[in-house]
């Protein structure tokens, strides 16, 4: 099952295996999914629709995964603070960032209702802002994708029903539309509505 293709490319023991945290506490964490029959085919279609084309164009050497499936192993080490720095080994929002992608709670609820999954990667010699752009001309159709500075990887998910958000981030982790104008005009007009009534929900309209 860990040399699985997810796709054309990578394996799920690269998806899952490819954080630092991961590679810290290796001997802790089971990093697989534990939802096999839905969370390896929501993989499946990011590497189906995203993934692929990205490789297909860059190539696979300059392609770094840096963050990729969240197992509920990982996702309570990354909550955690280094006993050292005092500093969280990661950030973790399983609500909304879709890392976790169709898996469940002891309940039996999914971690992120709206589903899909998510990675985090960037292409070596490529700026992030330029990558964002690549990704629009080739009108690749993500659901969510943050852009968090130009030296710093690209969050991009992909799930059945794409909303095509985009956010940027601030220093603090604070998400903000600011800089990113250019980028949420050349959506398709339909994503653009979908984008807008998504702001409207979620912060009343208020820039």
């Amino acid at each position: 099952m860990q040399e699985k293709l997810l796709g054309k490319y990578l394996t799920l023991q690269e998806f899952c295996t490819c954080t630092q945290t991961y590679r810290n506490y290796a001997d802790q964490i089971d990093p697989y999914p534990k939802n096999l029959e839905e969370t390896i085919p929501s993989l499946e279609v990011l590497c189906q629709h995203i993934l692929d084309p990205v490789i297909d164009y860059f190539g696979k050497d300059r392609f770094q995964l840096t963050y990729g499936f969240c197992s509920k192993d990982l996702k309570r080490f990354l909550s955690q603070k280094d006993p050292e720095t005092g500093i969280k080994h990661g950030r973790v929002d399983p609500s909304c960032d879709q890392h976790m992608a169709h898996e469940k709670n002891r309940n039996g609820k999914y971690y992120c209702d709206h589903l899909g999954a998510a990675c985090d990667f960037r292409i070596v010699g490529m700026e992030g802002d330029r990558l964002v752009e690549w990704i629009l001309e080739q009108e690749l159709p993500f659901d969510s994708l943050y852009y968090y500075g130009s030296d710093r990887p690209i969050h991009v998910s992909y799930s059945s029903h794409p909303r095509q958000n985009i956010w940027a981030f601030t220093d603090k982790g604070v998400p903000t539309r600011k800089g990113i104008e250019r980028w949420i005009e050349q959506l398709p007009q339909a994503s653009r509505l979908i984008f807008s009534l998504c702001l409207l929900h979620s912060d009343g309209g208020s820039n």
